[in-house]
């Protein structure tokens, strides 16, 4: 007998306690297929966008960089592998997802510079001024206070440190967009039921995509908490964005 498909309220319908916990839900659903579902739904763009975000990174004070939201640590392991002189912290607050992230670490023999753990975006647990860059990459848009969890990403970063938020974002309105909305709304949720046990949390993806704030949006919420030299990269047509803005 197959079993009941989990069913999930539409992002605007959530209040901010639902959306905690469905998110939970999700990624504790997912995890083992996560790294996977990632590279094969985005064509592998995904891996080119992290890889972009690193190399915007800029250390020169602390030499310490803080991964929020890392999942299962692509976006640290990128960063340690590429600046060689650079302790890496990731915190996420999906237990299953850090779990996956460590073995992940003691694979490539970074135990030594690279620290996964639990750890809450909108109370992130270290003091001010500590790292050079902090990051959130794909995970934005599923804190209900955005503004919270930017403000103690600039909070614990050093004067002139860098905020980036690399995240899945809609094409400007055209072609592109059309297409996208199409991909998202239409293939996605079918391609996701061949790999998953809950391919709802794919249809949350696209409804939690589809309901981001545009790129102007997005820019003025950095500059309201006071970030400095706030600019969005388009990549890939506009399908994912990269923020960054400055302390």
């Amino acid at each position: 007998m197959n079993e009941k498909q989990k069913e999930y309220p539409s992002v605007q319908e959530m209040n901010d306690e639902q959306r905690i916990g469905i998110v939970k839900d999700i990624f504790a659903s997912v995890t083992d297929k996560y790294d996977f579902l990632n590279r094969f739904l985005s064509g592998r763009r995904d891996v080119a966008w992290r890889k972009r975000a690193v190399s915007e990174m800029k250390f020169f004070n602390t030499n310490r960089f803080l991964d929020v939201a890392t999942g299962t640590g692509d976006l640290a392991l990128d960063c340690a592998n590429t600046y060689q002189d650079v302790q890496v912290t990731g915190v996420d607050f999906v237990e299953e997802m850090v779990n996956n992230g460590l073995k992940k670490v003691d694979t490539q023999n970074l135990e030594h510079r690279v620290e996964l753990k639990w750890g809450d975006a909108t109370n992130i647990d270290y003091i001010d001024d500590t790292f050079d860059v902090t990051a959130i990459a794909f995970g934005i848009r599923n804190i209900p206070n955005k503004e919270k969890a930017l403000s103690e990403m600039k909070r614990i970063i050093v004067p002139n440190g860098q905020i980036m938020v690399l995240e899945l974002t809609t094409p400007e309105p055209g072609f592109w967009r059309r297409t996208y909305s199409f991909y998202l709304n239409g293939v996605l949720p079918k391609l996701a039921k061949w790999f998953t046990k809950n391919p709802a949390a794919y249809g949350y993806l696209a409804d939690s995509i589809m309901n981001f704030p545009t790129r102007g949006e997005f820019l003025a919420l950095m500059e309201s908490i006071g970030l400095k030299n706030c600019r969005a990269i388009p990549l890939t047509f506009g399908v994912c964005t990269l923020y960054i803005g400055q302390k």
